[in-house]
């Protein structure tokens, strides 16, 4: 059956019979799993579905984005501040192949989604029929787990397990290409739980020789230094991490996504790491004689040269993904499993004990970098506003306890290195994808997983025109986000590196703009552009207490810089803190 105009059917897809439609049966299972929100878009291989959804408008909240791939940044914002499983739904070809990029960017951080994409009748399929794209075999590479529904009766199994393994272990995304037939053929529906899958094992246990090797090692440091991921957040570990590290006089550093899983002013927290990280945990990861690393994967924007990095130091690594064990960074000592579990158990073993020399060893390299990049970033004088100082009056403003969502580039890097965080599941910016156009979308979804906090979403000019159609999905649900423009007039981050590395050859990195403030007015967005720092904290209020959305546009210097900056493929603490001009490539752009 192709449709479900059967006058035997009712307008919920169920039969006098007690049978329902494959869409009801799909609706009825994301209800069993706990989903309120949607993001998505329909199309003709999801109409069903999306008919279906209808009569399910109170329970599942459907946010209609007006571009798939912002589809899944909303769900991964969603996502990333109130830690459950995001869930999109868009229709065949075109519109599953535009959630490719989001797809891949919840892989590679970790964030827990499902996708649901129409897709042509199992009878038509490898016919290249109207909108018809394999969608298994494209994302094959680039999520947890994908099936293609072919049958109704297929449907509460394939959720269920969808949504097991998209939230258990290391999180990450699935997709669910579900064929149109699915959708409109009828069964007698059941919910089903899965908790278990035979040849899938998401969380490992070391043994307790293991947990006592690791706190021996730790016991018997005399310059320990941690490194604090994402996986701390995703496995709410946050306690457990200072615990331990309160417990041991153990100072750590915090990766991009690893931001807010600990206060930015607690003593022991030293700042961020990797390549536009802070000096003083960059230098220090290589005087340290005990590295230990927790729920982070060692990037190469947190290592630099593997070569030079770490090698006087014994390696703890924690993590849930035992594939990440020695994958870029040799490791003496490896506990594969929950880091909220493993933590607790090493922390039982590890005896009080102060490090002062070592953690008060650190501050030179702060001042070093206060002095130089910091103070000037943050209390100009004169000249025009810069991206620094803006950061930071906004997370003044906000007392410190608002999500930072980003975009892409210098926007980003500005915004991590000076945004401060007293709440955990704070920071929402695409880490390994570095995927433009994140910001405002997934701003939308954050304003949806936290509903009860302030979201402020940094972008630059370039970013912001790449997803600028969600104003849209903004002014109809009027979503309250504080959208903060850095605007520059180049595409920032790229004009830094061609000032650095190519000879200041600036090819197609400047932008000539819009004007932002009719746009925002043509959406009903209040709007406000800066440009002299006297209006800065006027503004900042203003759009503070102003309900709903609202757009700071801020004119910033046109050529400000990202510094400190190790070089890529640089040693991680050999920091640059000024910007030098070189026709020399670093050795991963260098041709062959």
């Amino acid at each position: 059956m192709d449709n479900n105009t059967n006058k035997n059917i009712s307008p919920s897809g169920e039969t006098k019979g007690g049978q329902i439609t494959g869409a009801e049966a799909l609706m009825r299972s994301l209800e069993h799993e706990g989903v309120d929100v949607l993001f998505g878009y329909p199309g003709g291989a999801i109409m069903p579905t999306y008919d279906a959804l209808f009569d399910h408008r109170e329970s599942l909240n459907h946010i209609l984005v007006r571009h798939e791939q912002a589809a899944v940044h909303a769900a991964q914002g969603y996502a990333r501040v109130s830690g459950k499983v995001g869930c999109c739904i868009v229709t065949s070809g075109p519109g599953a192949m535009n959630t490719i990029t989001g797809v891949a960017d919840a892989m590679i951080d970790s964030t827990p989604l499902v996708v649901i994409c129409g897709q042509v009748g199992a009878a038509m399929l490898g016919t290249d029929a109207f909108q018809e794209v394999d969608v298994v075999g494209v994302t094959q590479p680039i999520t947890k787990w994908n099936y293609q529904i072919r049958r109704a009766e297929d449907i509460p199994w394939a959720v269920a397990r969808a949504f097991y393994i998209a939230k258990s272990g290391r999180p990450g995304p699935v997709v669910l290409d579900f064929a149109k037939n699915a959708q409109t053929a009828m069964i007698n529906y059941e919910p089903q739980t899965v908790d278990f899958i035979r040849s899938y094992k998401p969380i490992h246990h070391p043994s307790l020789d293991a947990i006592k090797a690791a706190a021996e090692m730790i016991n018997n440091s005399v310059k320990p230094f941690m490194l604090v991921g994402q996986g701390v957040e995703l496995g709410n570990a946050q306690a457990e991490l200072l615990e331990l590290c309160e417990k041991a006089q153990i100072p750590f550093g915090q990766t991009l996504l690893g931001l807010s899983a600990a206060p930015t002013d607690h003593p022991l927290n030293k700042g961020m790491l990797g390549m536009h990280g802070n000096y003083a945990p960059n230098f220090m990861t290589n005087q340290c004689d005990l590295l230990i690393a927790v729920g982070m994967r060692f990037d190469d924007r947190i290592t630099g040269n593997l070569k030079t990095y770490a090698k006087q130091a014994k390696i703890i690594h924690f993590d849930i993904d035992p594939s990440e064990i020695n994958k870029n960074v040799k490791v003496d000592l490896s506990l594969v499993g929950d880091c909220k579990e493993t933590l607790a158990q090493v922390s039982e073993f590890v005896k009080p004990a102060k490090h002062q020399a070592w953690i008060d060893g650190f501050a030179p390299y702060a001042e070093k970098e206060y002095d130089k990049v910091i103070n000037p970033a943050l209390n100009p004088t004169e000249g025009p506003l810069l991206m620094g100082e803006v950061v930071r009056k906004v997370s003044e403003a906000t007392n410190h306890e608002a999500i930072l969502v980003t975009d892409v580039g210098q926007n980003q890097m500005f915004g991590c290195r000076y945004f401060k965080f007293t709440k955990k599941r704070s920071v929402v910016t695409s880490g390994g994808c570095g995927t433009m156009g994140f910001g405002i979308p997934a701003a939308v979804g954050a304003t949806f997983g936290a509903p009860d906090r302030t979201v402020c979403m940094f972008a630059g000019d370039g970013g912001f025109q790449m997803s600028i159609q969600e104003l849209g999905t903004i002014m109809e649900q009027q979503c309250p986000v504080k959208m903060i423009m850095l605007n520059n007039n180049y595409l920032g981050n790229v004009r830094q590196w061609q000032y650095m590395f190519f000879n200041k050859r600036y090819s197609f990195t400047p932008m000539v703009n819009p004007d932002y403030e009719l746009i925002a007015k043509g959406y009903g967005i209040p709007c406000r552009t800066v440009v002299e720092r006297k209006d800065l904290e006027g503004a900042i209020r203003e759009m503070l207490d102003t309900k709903g959305p609202y757009l700071l546009q801020v004119a910033v210097k046109e050529e400000d810089n990202v510094l400190p900056m190790t070089p890529p493929g640089g040693n991680v603490d050999e920091m640059l803190f000024e910007v030098e001009q070189t026709t020399e490539l670093p050795k991963g752009l260098k041709k062959n």
